[in-house]
């Protein structure tokens, strides 16, 4: 069963529902989505009873159900495993023993300005310990930079207040960690009925600079698959058989280094990438439907997927605000100036800046020979596209 919820339900999703009739629990807010005819609504009771009965795979488009899920007995056991993942910090000790020496810290958002860190291990990050998006996220060079970092983190978090439900965003805690090492991947996969992890999506995470934590381009192919296929799946056994998850979807956050070694980022639970970005963009490169298989409990036939599969790049292009000016200030954004930019854009989702930081996302396939135009949109600030408020 399916939860969907603001702040974005793509068509493809909404097309899926109803076509495959896949239910969807009808909360006070679901006439507002505006889902296609006939899509198949179940009560919040029927839910309930469901799960209770079969155990079913449940999945949010957004995280914003997870604290209606709280508040409801039957959904008791996977509330606590959700939280597993969902507290960074909690998943931090889950997975302790795995990387004994991995140096972390949690600290509440008043300590910020008066804490000591002279003994911290420079260089590190530091992030809401529930969190969503690159929000309140900094990498923290040096000492020096410090004083700088509390501020900047005092203000993003002041704009995002409200934006997101305390159980989705809740800065009162966060958490300080060393900087990870190698190249970053998002993965969308589930843990099937026994516990055995299926990969559904694998984006590679590209940065304009070492101490770029922003979301701005993610990008998949045939090569990000091959190479990562096996050793991500038996880095999923791992947390697998430790968390005990089962019929559990997720959307993983990782880094692998030049010798091999995977590290987890972060797990976020029950959904794949927010605002219906990585599955969508999978089904675009792969022709696979990641939701379906999640409810079917399909496993891809990656070999032969891959096999046919073009060397052409397909991109998620996350269009955060980096103009430096506040959203509400923002009179507008050309978004056929950017579409200009890019051979071959698959989608353009336009989104309220002032209300969620965020233009909007693009996606976009693209052929090697013309990587530069990826290049490109990850080094800019966006300033070109809008035009500012007088």
């Amino acid at each position: 069963m399916f939860f969907i919820d603001k702040p974005f339900v793509s068509d493809f999703l909404k097309s899926t529902l109803k076509e495959y009739q896949i239910p969807v629990v009808e909360m006070p807010q679901t006439a507002a989505l505006q889902l296609f005819p006939g899509t198949l609504l179940i009560s919040p009771e029927q839910a309930m009873a469901r799960f209770q009965g079969s155990g079913e795979p449940v999945y949010m488009n957004s995280e914003n159900a997870i604290g209606w899920l709280a508040q409801h007995d039957a959904f008791a056991a996977l509330s606590a495993r959700i939280e597993l993942f969902k507290d960074k910090a909690a998943f931090r000790r889950l997975m302790q023993p795995v990387y004994p020496d991995f140096w972390f810290r949690e600290v509440s958002l008043n300590e910020l300005p008066s804490l000591d860190i002279s003994e911290f291990l420079f260089p590190f990050i530091i992030k809401p310990s529930v969190g969503f998006f690159s929000l309140g996220v900094h990498y923290v060079a040096t000492p020096e930079e410090w004083p700088e970092t509390v501020s900047a983190i005092q203000k993003e978090l002041k704009e995002a207040q409200g934006m997101y439900p305390p159980e989705v965003m809740n800065a009162e805690t966060l958490i300080l960690e060393e900087c990870i090492e190698g190249e970053e991947y998002a993965v969308d996969a589930y843990f099937d009925a026994d516990g055995n992890p299926v990969v559904l999506g694998i984006l590679k995470h590209v940065f304009s600079s070492a101490d770029d934590v922003s979301d701005r381009v993610y990008m998949t192919s045939g090569s990000v698959f091959e190479e990562n296929l096996g050793p991500f799946t038996a880095f999923l056994q791992s947390v697998g058989k430790r968390s005990g998850v089962k019929a559990f979807p997720i959307h993983v956050e990782l880094r692998k280094d030049a010798a091999g070694m995977i590290r987890p980022i972060e797990i976020n639970p029950m959904r794949f990438g927010g605002w219906c970005t990585t599955a969508d963009l999978t089904h675009h490169a792969f022709g696979i439907n990641p939701y379906v298989c999640l409810a079917q409990q399909i496993k891809p036939d990656w070999p032969a997927l891959l096999a046919r599969q073009s060397d052409d790049l397909f991109a998620l292009i996350v269009l955060d605000n980096s103009t430096g000016v506040a959203g509400a200030a923002i009179a507008s954004f050309d978004y056929d100036a950017l579409l200009s930019r890019f051979e071959k854009p698959l989608e353009l989702r336009r989104t309220n800046v002032a209300a969620y930081q965020v233009f909007g996302f693009l996606m976009t396939q693209t052929r090697p020979d013309h990587a530069e135009e990826l290049t490109a949109i990850l080094h800019s600030d966006l300033t070109e596209f809008i035009t500012v408020k007088p």
